[in-house]
């Protein structure tokens, strides 16, 4: 791993260290592809709703060391939070993979017509269907979608390359079921953000039909962890420190290479990419991650809108209705798969 620029024994500090790469981020993302509408600072009432989130979060995670306690913390703190409502739920086998398939609890929602697939995330050995249900739902009404949210193999009882295989094989059952390819967006978060990416470079190597868009929040692109986001923001990320992202990563990758593009996408040839939207937090550790993968993308010709939101937290997507931003963030999503279906909703939700 990429040693730290900047150590306590240097003259350059941790805080300066911390706006060095701010100022640079700055600089990044203005020369990307940006929304149309830049993010604005955060308010007073979201950092608020923020610091009371993570203080509850804090809660759950007490005294957690593994990983294995890890994902049980994760699956409890997201079941004290309600389950997503007005939504119609199927329990189906895609291809083998466990699956809920969701819509908008309308009488005249045409299902069948357009599908998000939603790859959850968890660092690939945690998370699951009930801890992305709330978003996930939120997003087939925002969407005026299906969603297929799918409970794919984890680590450590299944090792890769099972987590993408059954991304893919989620995939090719939405197109099995008759949805079309132009009417499907590949969403994912973390881990499911790298899974949502690898999925859809293992369909342009087979040279088989491409989503219409990919969403990827936070994702992890370079399992290497060499971002200078590590270095900067590893030690107070709430949510994914450094020491986390290493034994997952550890845990993921086995015997194979960081730097394989099968495993980070960051160094796949992202040409013919589909139109990508991506989405961090200011402060995480996977900043660089998604900027990095944004400027390769940019630079491969891809249709990149890359979004940096200030002070949230790695996930805060995952919690409509309990943080502003997150609604905000939802809505971009939905506004995104909407402009990119070729089929959109004939009237908004």
């Amino acid at each position: 791993m990429t040693k730290p620029v900047f150590s306590a024994g240097n003259r350059w500090n941790a805080g300066c260290c911390k706006r060095l790469l701010s100022a640079l981020v700055a600089v990044f993302i203005s020369a990307l592809p940006l929304a149309a509408e830049e993010i604005p600072a955060q308010t007073p009432a979201s950092k608020e709703q923020v610091e009371k989130l993570l203080s509850r979060r804090a809660e759950h995670f007490k005294g957690v060391e593994s990983l294995r306690d890890r994902r049980t913390a994760f699956r409890s703190f997201m079941e004290s939070l309600p389950e997503p409502t007005r939504i119609q739920i199927r329990h189906v086998d895609a291809d083998g993979v466990e699956a809920e398939l969701m819509w908008p609890a309308r009488l005249h929602h045409p299902i069948g017509r357009r599908a998000i697939l939603f790859i959850h995330g968890g660092g690939f050995y945690s998370g699951s269907i009930r801890t992305h249900s709330l978003l996930a739902g939120s997003l087939a009404k925002a969407a005026s979608s299906d969603v297929l949210l799918i409970e794919y193999r984890r680590t450590p009882e299944y090792s890769y390359p099972a987590q993408v295989n059954d991304a893919l094989s989620a995939y090719r059952y939405l197109l099995e079921e008759g949805y079309s390819n132009g009417n499907i967006i590949i969403l994912g978060d973390g881990a499911g953000g790298n899974l949502a990416l690898e999925a859809v470079l293992r369909q342009m190597r087979s040279r088989q039909p491409l989503p219409a868009a990919v969403v990827a929040l936070s994702p992890i692109t370079d399992l290497s962890a060499s971002g200078a986001s590590v270095a900067a923001n590893g030690e107070n990320d709430p949510v994914l420190d450094k020491h986390v992202l290493e034994a997952l990563r550890k845990a993921y990758l086995g015997n194979g290479s960081a730097t394989d593009p099968d495993i980070s996408p960051l160094y796949a040839d992202l040409s013919g990419f589909p139109p990508l939207l991506l989405q961090v937090g200011s402060g995480e550790t996977l900043l660089d991650d998604t900027l990095r993968f944004a400027d390769k993308a940019s630079k491969a010709g891809v249709d990149v809108t890359a979004e940096v939101w200030p002070g949230m937290p790695h996930q805060w997507q995952l919690f409509p209705s309990l943080l502003e931003d997150a609604d905000k963030a939802g809505q971009k999503i939905a506004e995104f798969a909407i402009a990119h279906f070729a089929d959109p909703p004939a009237v908004g939700p």
